[in-house]
């Protein structure tokens, strides 16, 4: 599985209507691309652990897409909504990071991981 990660902060001067524009576009995408797997998008949680201070910077929200392989990855990155969703993303954030993992579950996860760093 792949997942695309995005952890991003709003400008903090966006309007409203750039904000619904953002909202519009993420949702039209995560209906109109098929090979969209899963979908999960949130904002931060704050508990008072020690390592919330140590981060440089506040990303409040984050979106994980998951797909089934790289090529399902590639076709939502160069489906025509994801151009308008990159468009209204990139014109919205004031900072931003987006990684893409492959991910293997539990302990098939950690071996493969580990194998990958391990000398």
């Amino acid at each position: 599985m792949i997942a695309h990660v995005v952890l991003f902060e709003p400008r903090g001067d966006l309007s409203e209507e750039a904000r619904r524009d953002l909202v519009g576009a993420l949702t039209r995408a995560l209906a109109d691309i098929p090979s969209i797997h899963r979908s999960r998008i949130g904002t931060r949680v704050l508990h008072g652990r020690p390592y919330e201070s140590l981060m440089r910077v506040n990303y409040g929200y984050a979106a994980i897409l998951e797909f089934e392989d790289v090529a399902g990855l590639e076709a939502y990155l160069e489906h025509p909504a994801h151009e308008t969703l990159g468009a209204q993303f990139f014109a919205a954030f004031e900072e931003a990071l987006m990684y893409d993992f492959e991910l293997k579950e539990g302990a098939d996860g950690v071996a493969a991981a580990w194998s990958s760093i391990a000398p």
